[in-house]
């Protein structure tokens, strides 16, 4: 039981130290691209995602993959996002680890939520998710993107 606390506790810092940077789409700048990503997400205290999608910035579509694992949640779900890309400046920058703040739900066919994503090279993303299943998340997971 202690060892759950201080992983929780661990996550409740994480988010209280990123949330601030993150709730203020504002400072971002100009949007540089859009995504388009459609996942499974499995939860019971940890979470662990799998998917794809596609990557539109300067006119082309790229392929992705996204994996991830992190803390926070219940249930099963299929994820279908969509979202703005900001700080992106050279594609190369957008394939790698992000951090990852989310909030939502999904009951049946019903469900929604936000993510936002902030790797270590200033590209922002965010996206308004669909969710499908029954699930409950709040939480920050870590997130893998990469070019197929």
């Amino acid at each position: 039981m202690p060892a759950i606390k201080s992983l929780l506790a661990g996550a409740a810092a994480l988010m209280l130290v990123t949330a601030p940077a993150l709730a203020q789409p504002r400072t971002l700048g100009p949007q540089t691209g859009t995504v388009r990503i459609e996942q499974i997400s499995v939860a019971f205290l940890a979470s662990g995602e799998l998917g794809g999608g596609t990557l539109t910035w300067r006119g082309r579509t790229y392929p992705i993959s996204v994996g991830g694992l992190g803390i926070g949640g219940i249930g099963a779900s299929r994820v279908l996002a969509s979202g703005r890309v900001y700080g992106l400046t050279d594609r190369a920058d957008f394939a790698g680890a992000y951090v990852q703040l989310k909030e939502g739900w999904a009951l049946g066919r019903a469900g929604q939520g936000r993510l936002w994503l902030k790797n270590d090279k200033g590209v922002t993303i965010s996206l308004d998710t669909r969710r499908q299943g029954l699930q409950a998340t709040i939480g920050a997971d870590g997130v893998v993107i990469a070019f197929k």
